[in-house]
């Protein structure tokens, strides 16, 4: 017997000699492409569909085939096969469910793409009709809430929550997209969070159901009510937080060891020796070898859970053992395909409070550690787009837990030590710092340890102003936070102000370049400022005397720094040019630090001069700086500790835009066929009752 060949759905004998022959589903799929109700002739028409195994491509391809004008002859039979969609998600028989869902999402994506303005198509008259559409919308959505909260199949649970994300993410800009008015008028809300609070469910749909909220949420988020906003706002429940921040914590743990795997298996490649052998000419290239792509759907998570719901500060701070010392079972996920940009869940959720081994050997983490971790890999390389967009929002992520009153308190809590291994940038003139002798020091310290990363290893052409204002902010809510609270953190100060320094001498180095793209007077400002605070509230903060002590003589050893940044703002300032009132801000602010130099400096060189000292130590420096405190004079300068709060809405409403389409698509893309594909789900639904 000649064997059989299937293609596009065709059956083909090897023998040539014979015409193709077609599956029987895409007979019945042409049977719709008519302008005749297929019912008419086999009253079972419908029934029988639904017990076909799906061919999706031939349904989609089918679609995309016609053009506006054609698929308008045949709507009623598109109306009709959306409508016994719907009807079948109520049937006991698993395979209709599941032949159900997967037709739905060849519909949507099938139709949509001839949803072009410029036709004046509509999605919602060709898939369901105007007249019928809420009462359908609202059968699909009680349906589909119905199978995500049933106790039944968790493949049919999987099945739901890839129709959901087909049905958001069929535009590029979700706002557009006027099917998810249904979505938010009948709210799945419920049962997202319960897929959430349970272990089992989180296990199989966790990320999925993550993605999903924040697309959700998103959606005309500036322009009406979102429901998704305001329920998420108010989630109290601890067991659904911390189901959401373990999701989070996987996905963000996946990244990091996937990236700590690929960076062992280049050190110990012929590139580290070669690199070893020349010097570190190619260290560039070999960073961008071992990038992994970014995860922002997971990011935007994240960032909407800690923006909107204060009740999930406390997630942040909940300990689990470090994800990536933890053995994780090695099965896929049902219907997972490899995906790029982070739209690939984790194999497994393994950190819900049931399954956590109680090691006494195991470093203990949590949400926040993780995402410090997965912040110090992203924000080192800011040229790629993805990696851009990523640190960004890390570093607003890290902007409103600077601003948070609770995030603080367990920050500077003494009593909250971590042992936090950020990744650094491979640099010429450093070695690469061993992990093993890392102190456990309160989580504010990793944070500031980051932005000092930042500001250190970005000083290039192209600089990323926004991300360099955003990173000083940061760093200034974290010292008003201490200044009020009169926290005194053991922190090594002199490496953030070395840094600042450097950042300083940078601007100034490079001040016609950077001047034509931005205004590098407001960084400097920020700066001068936040030496300022120190300068002015040090007493209050700062550990010890000494190291107040320190600060004068950081600000005295790098004078000319100081020196040349007065010179340039006071050229500028004089001048009747663009710059003169910005320039003229830094000037003032320069007061203290220029009154400080004035006055210790004669002081320092008389020392040196009656003990016939060529060049003094450290510490016969700070001895001149104790003594000589009580004639110092500063002025009193307001506002150092007052800061504006984040706003989304008014500052960044376009990166969000910008970012969710970005994401939309790739989660589009992803939802590939083989994501749909039937195999897995047919072996659990063998027989049908």
């Amino acid at each position: 017997m000649a064997q059989t060949e299937k293609k596009g759905g065709l059956l083909r004998k090897s023998s040539a000699s014979k015409k193709p022959l077609k599956e029987k589903v895409v007979l019945m799929y042409d049977e719709i492409f008519t302008t005749e109700d297929p019912s008419k002739c086999n009253p079972r028409f419908w029934e029988e569909l639904f017990l076909m195994k799906v061919n999706l491509e031939y349904l989609e391809g089918k679609l995309e085939a016609l053009d506006g004008e054609e698929l308008m002859k045949i709507k009623d039979n598109v109306n009709c096969l959306f409508q016994h969609c719907i009807q079948a998600l109520g049937e006991e028989h698993p395979i209709r469910v599941v032949n159900a869902l997967q037709t739905l999402c060849a519909l949507i994506r099938g139709v949509h793409q001839k949803n072009k303005s410029t036709s004046g198509f509509d999605i919602i008259n060709m898939l369901v009709g105007f007249d019928k559409a809420e009462l359908c919308m609202k059968n699909l959505m009680e349906s589909l809430d119905s199978l995500l909260c049933a106790e039944g199949s968790e493949s049919l649970k999987s099945l739901c929550l890839k129709l959901l994300l087909c049905l958001v993410t069929v535009t590029d800009n979700i706002s557009q997209n006027t099917i998810l008015e249904y979505v938010m008028i009948n709210s799945i809300f419920e049962a997202i969070l319960q897929i959430l609070s349970s272990p089992l469910s989180r296990r199989e749909h966790g990320y999925d159901a993550v993605v999903l909220l924040a697309l959700l949420v998103n959606y005309r988020k500036y322009e009406s009510v979102n429901p998704y906003i305001v329920k998420l706002s108010i989630v109290d429940d601890e067991a659904t937080l911390n189901g959401m921040g373990l999701v989070i914590a996987q996905a963000l743990s996946e990244y990091n060891r996937q990236y700590k795997d690929k960076e062992e298996e280049h050190q110990t490649g012929f590139f580290s020796a070669l690199t070893n052998m020349v010097g570190s000419m190619f260290i560039a290239d070999a960073d961008e070898k071992i990038s992994v792509q970014t995860n922002e759907a997971i990011l935007l998570a994240l960032y909407e859970a800690v923006h909107l719901n204060r009740n999930f500060i406390t997630v942040l701070a909940q300990s689990h053992p470090e994800m990536g010392l933890m053995t994780t079972p090695t099965s896929p996920i049902p219907m997972t395909p490899v995906t790029p940009l982070g739209t690939t869940p984790p194999s497994s959720d393994v950190i819900s409070s049931a399954e956590l081994p109680l090691d006494a050997d195991v470093q203990t983490s949590n949400l926040l550690i993780t995402f410090l971790k997965y912040s110090s890999i992203v924000m080192q390389d800011t040229k790629d787009e993805h990696r851009l967009h990523s640190g960004k929002l890390c570093l607003i992520i890290l902007t409103c837990i600077a601003e948070d009153q609770y995030a603080n308190a367990f920050l500077h809590d003494d009593n909250m030590n971590f042992r936090v291994n950020l990744h650094r940038m491979p640099m010429r003139h450093r070695k690469k710092a061993a992990d093993k002798n890392l102190p456990c020091r309160p989580l504010v310290c990793a944070v500031l340890d980051l932005m000092v990363e930042f500001i250190v290893t970005h000083m290039m052409k192209e600089f990323p102003m926004d991300l360099y204002v955003r990173c000083i902010q940061i760093v200034h809510k974290l010292l008003c936070y201490q200044k009020k609270c009169r926290v005194r953190l053991h922190y090594t100060w002199r490496e953030l102000w070395s840094a600042l320094i450097n950042l300083l001498k940078f601007l100034m180095s490079n001040e016609t370049v950077l001047l034509a793209k931005h205004n590098i007077f407001t960084l400097a400002l920020m700066v001068v400022n936040l030496f300022n605070m120190f300068i002015t509230y040090g007493d209050t903060f700062l550990p010890t005397p000494s190291s107040y002590d320190e600060l004068y003589y950081e600000i005295i050893r790098m004078h000319q720094n100081f020196d040349n940044l007065y010179s340039m703002v006071l050229r500028l300032s004089t001048n009747a040019g663009q710059w003169k009132e910005p320039a003229s801000k830094v000037t003032h602010a320069l007061v203290n630090i220029r009154a400080i130099i004035n006055h210790f400096n004669p002081k320092i060189e008389s020392y040196a001069a009656v003990n016939h000292i060529s060049q003094l130590s450290e510490d016969q420096v700070l001895e001149v700086v104790r003594s000589n405190y009580d004639t110092l004079t500063l002025k009193l300068q307001d506002g150092l500790d007052q800061y504006e709060r984040y706003s989304e809405q008014h500052k960044e409403a376009a990166f969000f835009k910008e970012l969710v389409r970005s994401i939309s698509i790739n989660v589009r893309k992803n939802l590939a066929f083989n994501t749909l594909s039937q195999e897995l789900l047919l072996k659990e639904f063998s027989t049908i009752s």
